[in-house]
């Protein structure tokens, strides 16, 4: 399948060339030219389907035609090694548990099936080292630093933002040393991002090493998370014994910072996946929520927040749903609902469901649940995502609910390293020289 860029102005790419490059020349996020419908009995029967079977069929509709059919099924059954489960929270409102990877964060999915499909590309190439640059405001640097730690052919440089993530999540990726560069800024997530970007279309450097992004800019990170939503409605499906087409008021709302995550879900819905409406769940950094007041897309600078992997001032993953309901806000408003929670509302958010389900809420997640409750319309069903373990924030949940979140083994593990990262300012020629020097 063949790949354009967002802004129209880059020559086509295959699969392989968008995987490895991640963005395209003209500073454009790569879009499949086509998204294939999956047939009607494939969702009559999914809620027969295991999560591996249901994602390699969406796999295999997204990469099939670039990757041979053996290799493609090992990278799914490889990626997906644990469960993203579906559990009721109360009455119409369900949890799409994400957190259940190596990194206890919903960025596992993405992060592991690019590392394996990057790895694939490689192999085909008597090429030099692969660095991938990826900048994280929470949980995507961990997942990425984890899903690509000890692989041949690649080094990971992740750029996060000094004092802004929290103290277990820069364990998870500052920790690792082997092929994994820690780089702290002095600035923000967008600062970060800014170098990344930056970094590509600077020719000298392209020239002195070979660069790709693991964000979501990425198709490879971003389109796998696709696979999740499909099991979410299986799992529903299979829960309510009912008819595909009578499950037709499925409610998906996304907590969104870069909006990769929610951006997958629409393609999937593209495909045929049987969700009547979505809400992407923000914190503070209201930038698309009035977006869909307004009919007016205009960045700010981010703001830090209590959910802290949302602090997105200016998401890169708007450009692809612009483009995918062709630059309508029209349409896109009709499909897509908005909300907007300050940290005192995440708060109460959290201390209310806790008090009245019992379920530990993140920050994040809080977002989601928070939209459902306030949005959902009788006779609908809502799947909110809780992208990351409550334990990967620990002191802000401790604090909020007043209890002791138990730390998984997992994170034990990664707190007991010590921490390695490179200090950097946000001037983009600081950290040019850096990397020539590499």
């Amino acid at each position: 399948m063949n790949y354009y860029s967002t802004n129209g102005n880059a020559p086509i790419a295959d699969l392989h060339k968008a995987v490895v490059k991640g963005l395209a020349e003209d500073r454009g996020l790569y879009m499949p030219e086509k998204i294939k419908q999956l047939p009607k009995d494939f969702f009559d029967n999914i809620d027969k389907m295991s999560f591996q079977e249901i994602a390699y069929t969406v796999a295999d509709a997204f990469f099939g035609e670039d990757v041979e059919a053996d290799a493609l099924k090992k990278i799914v059954y490889d990626t997906l090694s644990f469960d993203c489960p579906v559990v009721k929270v109360k009455d119409d409102i369900y949890t799409l548990e994400l957190f259940h990877g190596p990194t206890l964060a919903f960025k596992d999915v993405g992060a592991r099936f690019m590392a394996r499909l990057l790895q694939y590309f490689i192999r085909q190439e008597s090429s030099k080292l692969v660095n991938v640059l990826v900048a994280t405001s929470g949980d995507t640097g961990s997942a990425v630093a984890n899903g690509f730690l000890g692989v041949d052919g690649i080094h990971v440089y992740v750029l996060y933002p000094k004092g802004k993530v929290s103290p277990i999540q820069e364990c998870q990726f500052t920790t690792l040393g082997k092929n994994i560069t820690a780089i702290e800024v002095d600035g923000v997530f967008d600062d970060c991002q800014a170098l990344v970007k930056n970094a590509f279309m600077d020719a000298e450097l392209n020239q002195h090493m070979k660069l790709t992004s693991a964000n979501s800019i990425n198709v490879a990170r971003f389109l796998p998370q696709a696979f999740y939503y499909f099991n979410a409605y299986a799992r529903l499906k299979e829960k309510f014994n009912v008819q595909c087409s009578m499950f037709n008021e499925l409610v998906m709302c996304v907590p969104s910072g870069n909006f990769g995550n929610i951006c997958a879900a629409l393609f999937g819905h593209e495909m045929g996946l049987p969700i009547a409406r979505f809400i992407a769940a923000n914190n503070a950094n209201d930038i698309f929520y009035n977006y869909l007041q307004t009919g007016r897309y205009e960045p700010k600078p981010s703001k830090q927040t209590l959910a802290n992997a949302m602090d997105v001032g200016d998401p890169s993953n708007f450009a692809r749903i612009y483009d995918l309901y062709g630059k309508s806000h029209e349409r896109i408003s009709s499909l897509i609902g908005g909300a907007t929670y300050s940290d005192e509302q995440i708060r109460q958010t959290m201390r209310q469901c806790y008090e009245e389900t019992g379920y530990i809420l993140d920050p994040h997640g809080a977002c989601g649940y928070q939209a459902l409750v306030d949005g959902l319309k009788p006779g609908e069903v809502g799947v909110f995502c809780e992208t990351a373990h409550p334990a990967k924030f620990k002191e802000k949940v401790d604090d909020i609910l007043g209890i002791d979140v138990d730390i998984p083994a997992r994170l034990r593990a990664f707190m007991q390293g010590q921490k390695q990262s490179v200090p950097m300012t946000k001037d983009f020629a600081d950290f040019k020289q850096y990397l020539m020097n590499q």
